[in-house]
């Protein structure tokens, strides 16, 4: 079974567009090669659908991890430069790569008992270095790619590591609900991947829901760029206003959602609503955000009830019946209710 193209960046189309109007070459040439190249991918990408794929056999607890060189160019996997067992690197992008992809492997694994993307111990590799200043990172279906970004607005991609944790949470909901991404399915899939993304470096730094600045790419702009993070689960619209980039346009509500045929209607602005949600939940419950709050997110997308064209709706609801199901009819469930009616969001 096959879906339709799907092609999953964390720099969303909206920055790159306003990028390369921008008046120097320095910033629009890097942006119009990249708003090229993820155009083709588009249009290229076909994903499997493996909902509901039962694990085989008994994978590894550990994770399998390779680390590729794409030196510039636009090719896959590209070289082999760190296998699992390598010692650390002399190019610190292969190193940060490597440690993404762990810590994504161990947060599923401590705190969701997942073996990998696929919950069968599916082996981990990316390619860094891809592409001419390409500003973006991406997950294919089959394997993550970072590029190095331009220097000026976009630093290198692996530098956030709940960038790693976002695109490899992709292939976690291709695995599970295979969210189709368009509308509201694809805005609950991106947010999805910004709720583990942020989980995954909450739990490789311990810090507690109070403690964690929410943010989604914090470290990735250059420092001459106006914005904490290319988005904000606490405050969504207030991750960036500059002159360049322009200022977030993500919604914190339904009464702000923003219909659009661009980005696949919208699925990387939207997506702020179901972001504020799961932020409205961790808290109020407080403590570490990968425990109830992680638990009840990620029993709603993998418990196989939860629709490939699923709306913000179905994916409360869900969320609403895994806090029962969970913790019983208490302060969780409450919890859970409160938040999706802040954002204006049915669930009951």
């Amino acid at each position: 079974m096959t879906i339709p193209p799907v092609f999953c960046t964390i720099v969303p189309p909206h920055i790159l567009d306003r990028l390369a109007q921008a008046d120097d070459p320095l910033v629009y040439e890097p942006a119009q090669r990249t708003l090229e190249h993820d155009a083709l991918m588009r249009t290229q990408r076909r994903i499997a659908a493996t909902r509901g794929a039962a694990p085989a056999g008994s994978p590894s607890t550990e994770p399998v991890r390779t680390v590729y060189d794409a030196r510039h160019r636009e090719r896959l996997p590209g070289e082999r430069v760190h296998a699992e067992s390598d010692g650390p690197s002399r190019d610190a992008a292969v190193n940060r790569a490597h440690a993404g992809l762990g810590a994504t492997f161990e947060l599923y694994r401590d705190a969701f008992g997942r073996h990998s993307l696929d919950d069968s111990g599916l082996p981990l590799n990316a390619t860094v270095h891809y592409g001419e200043k390409y500003g973006n990172a991406f997950w294919n279906g089959e394997q993550m790619m970072f590029g190095d970004g331009d220097g000026g607005v976009f630093l290198d991609l692996t530098i956030p590591v709940d960038v790693i944790g976002h695109e490899l949470t992709h292939g976690v909901t291709q695995h599970t609900a295979n969210l189709e991404y368009f509308g509201q399915s694809g805005a609950l899939n991106e947010s999805v991947s910004d709720v583990f993304g942020s989980l995954v470096k909450q739990y490789a730094l311990g810090q507690s829901a109070d403690q964690a600045d929410w943010l989604i790419g914090a470290g990735l702009f250059g420092p001459n760029v106006r914005g904490a993070a290319l988005r904000s689960l606490k405050a969504p619209g207030t991750a960036y206003d500059d002159e360049l980039l322009g200022k977030d346009p993500q919604p914190a509500g339904m009464d702000q959602y923003v219909r659009t045929s661009r980005d696949n209607g919208g699925v990387h602005i939207n997506s702020g609503i179901p972001n504020h949600a799961f932020y409205q939940v961790a808290t109020a419950l407080g403590g570490n955000a990968w425990e109830q709050p992680g638990r009840i997110w990620y029993t709603a997308l993998t418990g196989g009830e939860l629709a490939p064209d699923a709306q913000f709706a179905d994916f409360a609801r869900l969320t609403v019946s895994a806090a029962r199901s969970l913790y019983g009819d208490g302060g969780e469930a409450q919890a859970v209710l409160k938040a999706w009616a802040q954002v204006g969001v049915p669930a009951a």
